[in-house]
């Protein structure tokens, strides 16, 4: 799978297109890329093979996209703006669109503010906690900044500086976009979702938070708690991933 790069408005972000039928676009999740989150886990291979369209990015800060370290280049609806212009580069006028963690976050302001754009959206790893924030960036971004893992006590920032060495991530720019400026999501905000919302988060996940909770903000949203599962390995199960095909199938 050959990745290829577009400009997103004086950035560079790389990005896969796969398969035919009705576009889905992945977005991942925080210290991961298209790879970790998407082709590793069978997604790209499911979607296809269930004959959808699949289109995922790397993050700006992440993968292959640039490498940026000014706080005030990331932030989740600046972000949200790179999966809009993607859909243009394309020219798709609407996709169905699953974010994972982050992605969930950056999905949630594609929908809120470009609703013409977005068939259905499909958050995984982020339920109640979307709303509450996730507590702890800073520990998060100091773990990063760490000259080495051995000096990280915080496990949940100990997790995360973990995972972003196993990707081979840019630590700077990780750093960067924990640290940027966390836009709130309201329940108001949510309240207004006119489109099928889907929400899949991990019976054992603390980072994301109550599925049912999320879904209960969002008018007609479906909830599926994965059992046994935390945050890191709810990604690749097979119950997400029949949650979500179900989902496409049924969906208006």
């Amino acid at each position: 799978m050959g990745a290829q790069t577009f400009d997103s408005d004086g950035v560079e972000i790389a990005f896969i297109d796969e398969g035919a039928g009705d576009p889905v676009l992945l977005i991942h999740g925080f210290a991961s890329n298209i790879a970790t989150n998407w082709i590793d886990t069978g997604w790209v291979e499911t979607l296809t093979a269930a004959g959808r369209r699949v289109i995922a990015y790397d993050n700006r800060g992440h993968g292959g996209s640039a490498k940026l370290y000014d706080l005030e280049a990331y932030g989740a609806p600046l972000m949200a703006e790179d999966a809009r212009r993607l859909l243009d580069h394309l020219g798709l006028k609407r996709a169905d669109v699953l974010g994972y963690s982050m992605g969930a976050r950056i999905a949630a302001f594609l929908g809120l503010a470009h609703p013409e754009r977005v068939r259905s959206l499909m958050f995984g790893g982020l339920g109640i906690n979307m709303v509450r924030g996730v507590a702890g960036t800073g520990p998060v971004a100091r773990a990063l900044e760490a000259p080495t893992i051995d000096e990280v006590t915080n496990p949940t920032a100990r997790t995360f500086r973990a995972f972003a060495e196993q990707t081979r991530s840019d630590l700077k720019a990780l750093a960067a976009c924990i640290r940027s400026s966390r836009a709130p999501i309201t329940a108001e905000a949510l309240a207004t979702l006119t489109c099928p919302v889907l929400v899949v988060v991990g019976e054992t996940d603390v980072i994301g938070g109550s599925a049912l909770q999320l879904a209960e903000l969002i008018p007609g949203a479906q909830a599926v708690e994965i059992p046994g599962r935390d945050h890191m390995k709810a990604v690749g199960d097979k119950t997400f991933k029949q949650a979500v095909l179900k989902f496409l199938e049924e969906r208006p």
